[in-house]
């Protein structure tokens, strides 16, 4: 058996919440890292010939000049075709970039955006906490993987390159537009070879967040017990609790109690308490009843009051479900409640008679949630 203080238990889904109001979410850099790689090149890929085109047109603009050209030159001739063909396409690519990463972080991290982590925090200044995250496990997992990365990316660039060799090797030769063409699609082609890699780091590296994060998170005993605490009260209060309501339940039942001759109950659910008085009614009524916490009230001012408590579940069910307090009882029910009330008065006359069996019709039984049960014995 473990003890109080081991951290031995998984984290509950109530430990994972609070820990991500405090800051403690699933991250991965190495994912947002992959995405944001993969988007840039996807979009070079599908967006490049218009901004080529752009660039191309930049190109012409700045290397043909006239006399007309000379004499009435205006920065903006300039500023502007570069602007649009240029400047707009690269805040387009960010903002496509930054949208896709910031979206991939808060669905890694179940949508959630804690504000918290963006606020200064003095123990980021810590050296002492700096040396140990430096020197500590996760310094040292952090290097293993940047030697990782470093060898992988390094790898995938130098295939890229032998690859790419004799494409690159007509660069030279080929005219200005056609080394945009070319330049433009080695670039294009080595990012989506390195975002590859990249992909392949995150899917390691995403089980690897989510390991140490749970690692981070386990319980010990003591948690366990102050978690419960915290959700259930501690059992003082739940005592009182239970006491307040008991006394609410008894002093709305005390009067009725005072006039019952027995009760019946389905033991722990379900108390009803009857009398009989024929110059009141020609059958038995129902002065009071009560599930819970009241069924509980109404045995104990039983016991108090020194009237006979009857255990016969279907019939206290089936008066429960069926008559209402300061009412008379169904009348498919006189013989079975007349059977208990007359051994009710045998006993008070101070006789010994076997505890009778009564017969609760089928289509008068329930179950404890009120519905017909008609193998619900009695």
């Amino acid at each position: 058996m473990s003890e109080s203080g081991e951290k031995s238990f998984a984290p509950t889904q109530k430990r994972r919440r609070d820990a991500a109001l405090k800051g403690d979410v699933l991250r991965s850099r190495e994912l947002a890292t992959a995405i944001g790689v993969l988007v840039g090149a996807g979009w070079l890929k599908f967006q490049g010939p218009l901004l080529m085109d752009g660039l191309k047109e930049v190109a012409r603009l700045g290397l043909t000049w006239d006399r007309a050209i000379l004499e009435n030159f205006s920065p903006g001739d300039l500023v502007l075709p570069i602007m649009g063909a240029v400047l707009v396409p690269v805040l387009t690519l960010a903002a496509a970039v930054m949208v896709v990463t910031i979206a991939s972080q808060l669905a890694f991290a179940d949508g959630r955006f804690v504000g918290a982590n963006l606020a200064p925090k003095g123990s980021r200044l810590d050296p002492l906490a700096g040396l140990k995250r430096m020197f500590g496990p996760t310094g040292w997992i952090e290097m293993g993987k940047g030697i990782a990365k470093v060898g992988l990316l390094g790898a995938i660039a130098y295939a890229w390159a032998k690859a790419e060799v004799a494409r690159l090797a007509g660069f030279s030769q080929a005219d200005v537009f056609g080394q945009f063409s070319l330049a433009w699609d080695a670039i294009v082609s080595l990012l989506f070879a390195l975002a590859g890699g990249l992909v392949v780091i995150a899917l390691i590296d995403v089980p690897i967040q989510m390991f140490r994060r749970s690692q981070r998170l386990m319980m010990s005993h003591q948690d366990m017990r102050d978690e419960h605490k915290e959700a259930e009260g501690s059992p003082e209060k739940r005592a009182a609790q239970r006491r307040r309501q008991r006394e609410i339940a008894m002093g709305g039942v005390q009067n009725a109690m005072r006039e019952a001759q027995f009760v019946v109950v389905n033991p722990e659910h379900f108390s009803v308490a009857l009398c009989y008085d024929p110059a009141k009614a020609a059958a038995p009524i129902v002065l009071a009843k009560g599930r819970g916490e009241k069924a509980l009230a109404m045995r104990e001012l039983a016991a108090e009051m020194a009237v006979p408590v009857l255990s016969y579940p279907a019939l206290a069910r089936s008066i429960f479900f069926t008559t209402r307090e300061r009412q008379v009882i169904r009348e498919e029910l006189y013989i079975a409640v007349a059977s208990v009330l007359a051994f009710v008065f045998s006993l008070k006359r101070g006789e010994q008679p076997p505890r009778p069996a009564v017969h609760v019709p089928i289509e008068l039984r329930f179950d404890a949630t009120g519905r017909l049960d008609p193998r619900a014995g009695n």
